[in-house]
Order: C-alpha cells, then structure tokens, then sequence
C-alpha cells in the first residue's frame, strides 16, 4: 500500500501507527510541508492519506502559504478522487474545512487526557464499530470544526463535553479525528518543546503541566496503542 503522509512539523507523523504500517511493508512518502516539500503533482497513484497536526491554524495562510494549495490537494484526494483519508487534530480541521465547514475557536481549549463520547452510529462505521463506547485519549487543541450539521455526507461518529465533532466521516472514506490515539510513549515531552504547544499547555494547566500530562498520558498508552491498532486494521480494509 502506498500512503501520503502530510506534516506539518517533523515531531508529529502518525507515531504509533506509523510503527504499524511500516511492520505491514506499506510503503509510506512523508511531504513535510512546513519546510518547503512540495505535494506530489499525481495524487492517484496513492491508496490513501494521512494528515497530521501541528502548531499553525488553518486560517494562517498568509504566514504558511502552502496552506493553500495543501486545502486544494487535500479537495482533490477526498472528493474527486474518493480516496481513504484520515485527519489527525490540524488535519482535521482542514478536512472540515475542505468539506465545507469552518474551523472556530474551542471554548475552553482542551488540553489533557480526555474522554470521548461515540455516538451510534459508531456501530456501523467500519474504523470505528470495534471501539468501546467511550475512550479515554490525549487532546492538544484549541480550535475545532463547526458549521457541517447540514452536509448530509457527514456523519457524527463522537464527540466530548466541548468539542461536538472530535470524530466525523465524510460519506465513508474520510475521516476527521480531532484528538491524538496515535502517540508513542516519547510524544508529550517532544511535543512540549514545541513553544506554541508548551504555551497552550501552561495557560490551560499552569506551570509544571507538563510532567503530570506525559504521566497521564503513559498511564493511559497501553490502552491508546490499542485503539491505534484497531484503527490500522479497519483502515486497511478501506484501503483495499
């Protein structure tokens, strides 16, 4: 299998499934987009694309231009070429975005180890039915998609307190999952040197914050690289 990775700073690639598909021989092309790497002009020769978080908004075009063309290319794969897609916290607003929804800010922002809440209509989506009915998993955002309620090809899969779309699916190939279950035991203390993320951090949890969420996040890992490689598995089966 051939996949398109989309970063947008080196320190988060899909972590955890990552180690999946690459134990499985897919073959994977990272485009790191903030350092100038161009998207690849013939998207069709891909089964599938992942897109990751990072420390811009969507609306920061100006500062990261190739945000531009990164939305249109992301179009192409999604709706002209009914490609598999998934969407990790940044790469999942700009599918929302891509399909037709606008991205505000949270309120509050949600930082932390979290619950996450699937709706029923987890029961028959094919990533997704495996799950339990509520996961705990890390959250570092603090924008979110809004606006899609009337695209009849969205569907709500779950959601958290504040957060109404922290997974949705357009028709049945692209998903947007606004938390993180694709973190590896090293993730929290690299994302944390990461000035915009480390701020985030300490305006939402003080100072100090950062210890107590990596132990969080450990105490809660066995169970997230569980749920990654579920999501692997399904995937695969989309892929085909």
């Amino acid at each position: 299998m051939n996949i398109i990775v989309l970063q947008h700073i080196r320190i988060e690639d899909p972590g955890y499934i990552k180690d999946l598909m690459l134990a499985d021989g897919f073959n994977l092309t990272t485009i790191e987009l903030d350092e100038g790497e161009k998207i690849p002009s013939d998207l069709s020769k891909f089964d599938g694309m992942f897109c990751m978080g990072g420390p811009m908004d969507t609306f920061m075009e100006q500062e990261h231009p190739w945000l531009i063309d990164e939305k249109k290319r992301i179009k192409e794969f999604v709706i002209d070429l009914k490609k598999p897609y998934l969407g990790f916290c940044l790469g999942c607003q700009l599918l929302g975005e891509v399909v037709g929804g606008k991205v505000v800010k949270s309120n509050p922002a949600e930082i932390g180890i979290m619950d996450i809440n699937f709706t029923k209509e987890k029961n028959k989506d094919i990533l997704f039915s495996k799950f339990p009915e509520q996961i705990k998993s890390l959250q570092w955002h603090s924008f979110e998609v809004q606006g899609i309620d009337s695209n009849k090809d969205i569907t709500l899969l779950a959601s958290s307190p504040v957060t109404k779309y922290q997974i949705f699916k357009y028709q049945d190939h692209a998903y947007g999952i606004q938390f993180h279950i694709e973190i590896k035991d090293t993730t929290v203390n690299e994302w944390g040197c990461v000035p915009e993320y480390k701020k985030a951090l300490e305006d939402q949890l003080g100072d100090g914050a950062l210890d107590k969420f990596d132990k969080a996040a450990k105490n809660n890992m066995r169970d997230m690289n569980n749920y990654s490689k579920i999501l692997h598995e399904n995937f695969k089966k989309i892929l085909i």
